[in-house]
Order: C-alpha cells, then sequence, then structure tokens
C-alpha cells in the first residue's frame, strides 16, 4: 500500500502542476453551469436533477483528458522504465495512477456543491437525492478513469488516448439509449452494459447492488486490462 500511495501521491500532484488540470475543471465548470442554469428558471424547481443528468455526457469528454497522460506520456518519454526499476509491481503504477485520476475527478466535482447551496436559498432543495447524485458522479467518474487508465496503456500518443477513452466512455453512456438500433433478443444485455441507467438509478438514491457491482466491473475490467497491456510492453 506504501507503494501505491507512493504513486498516486506522485500522479495527484503533476496535476496541478501543469495547466491542463485547471483548463479541465475550468471547462467543466464552464459546461455544466452553463447547461445548468440556463434550464434551472425554465424548470422551476429546486432540483439538480439536470446537473446530474448531463453528466454521463459530459464526462466522456472530459475523464479522458485526465487520465491521457497517465501512461502515454511515460511510455512516449521512456520514464516509463525508470518506473519499472524501483521495487513497485506493476499493478502498485495502475492501481495509483487510477486512484490519483479519480481523486482529481472528484476534486473536479467539489466545485458543483455550490450549485447546490444556491438553489438551497431559492427553494427547498432534498438534500437526499443530491447525496445520491454525488456518489454515482464519483461511481461514474471512476469507472471512466479506469477505462482511460487502460486506454492509456495502449499507445505512445496522449491524443490517441484520449480518443480511445473518450470512444469507449461515450459507448457506455449512450448504448442504453439507443437499444431501438438492436435486436430484442441481445436489448436485456446492452442494457445492462449502459453506464447511464445504472447511474440514473443512484443518482435517485435508489441503492441497488446490481448498479455497484457494475461499476465495480469496470473498474475491474480496465484495470486488469491495464496491467496485461503494461505486462506485455515490460
Amino acid at each position: 500500500m506504501t507503494r501505491v500511495f507512493d504513486v498516486f501521491a506522485r500522479e495527484f500532484m503533476d496535476y496541478f502542476t501543469t495547466p491542463i488540470a485547471y483548463i479541465v475543471i475550468c471547462a467543466f465548470l464552464v459546461v455544466t453551469g452553463w447547461f445548468f442554469f440556463a434550464t434551472f428558471f425554465i424548470m422551476n424547481q429546486a432540483s439538480l436533477r439536470t446537473f446530474f443528468s448531463m453528466l454521463p455526457l459530459v464526462f466522456p469528454f472530459v475523464v479522458p483528458a485526465v487520465t491521457m497522460r497517465l501512461f502515454a506520456e511515460e511510455l512516449h518519454s521512456g520514464s516509463l522504465e525508470m518506473l519499472l526499476t524501483l521495487p513497485m509491481d506493476l499493478s502498485d503504477a495502475v492501481i495509483g495512477k487510477f486512484l490519483a485520476s479519480s481523486a482529481f475527478v472528484a476534486v473536479m466535482l467539489a466545485p458543483t456543491l455550490s450549485y447546490g447551496i444556491w438553489v438551497s436559498f431559492m427553494g427547498g432543495l432534498d438534500w437526499g437525492p443530491v447525496a445520491g447524485g454525488y456518489a454515482g458522479a464519483v461511481l461514474l467518474g471512476a469507472a471512466y478513469c479506469a477505462i482511460g487508465v487502460f486506454a492509456s496503456t495502449l499507445t505512445r500518443n496522449q491524443i490517441i488516448s484520449f480518443i480511445l477513452g473518450m470512444v469507449i466512455c461515450l459507448a457506455l453512456s449512450l448504448v442504453d439509449k439507443m437499444l431501438f438500433f438492436f435486436p430484442p433478443d441481445v436489448l436485456a444485455v446492452l442494457h445492462y452494459l449502459g453506464a447511464s441507467s445504472h447511474f440514473e438509478n443512484i443518482a435517485k438514491g435508489v441503492v441497488d447492488t446490481r448498479d455497484i457491482v457494475y461499476f465495480a466491473s469496470v473498474v475491474f475490467l480496465s484495470l486488469y486490462g491495464a496491467h496485461l497491456v503494461m505486462q506485455e510492453k515490460r
């Protein structure tokens, strides 16, 4: 665990030594803030439902930008060889980088708590669904971070890593919205594979083990795939 924490601390601090982190956070807050407040007065409801409903469509573009450099940059610069000479397993590096990116996404979400505080002054805000929404957002962000880590192990090019991560995350966000394109025999499977429905259940405050297992499975499979890819490159 010490080695995992060392990788986590290094990667998390590295985010704030480059302007990319601040650009990503600002872009996320501008986009979500604009669409949330643009519809808030139209809906005339003291709720953050609009904000949470846009996350499955915003995260596929934001999270891969957070994770694209994690392994791709080290593969490109050759610094990965130095990292692998340290007394640590590949799994330590994969988990540490995943935790750092997930923590960054949590930091990115933190300023949006001000939306709830502002809405609570406008009307009676039910904080139960808000707590569920943020729990779902953290799980969704962690799942997409794991996918981004996997995408970053596949290439030395950060742009390609970003595109691969974005495509996979966007596919998971949209697959359960496009079931009418598929035959009835596979609808149940595709609906379960869709990240949006699992996120929406948690955001409503519905605690279902199937949703927790889904996000845990995406994280595990993505990190295991990243470990296998890096083991092959090693």
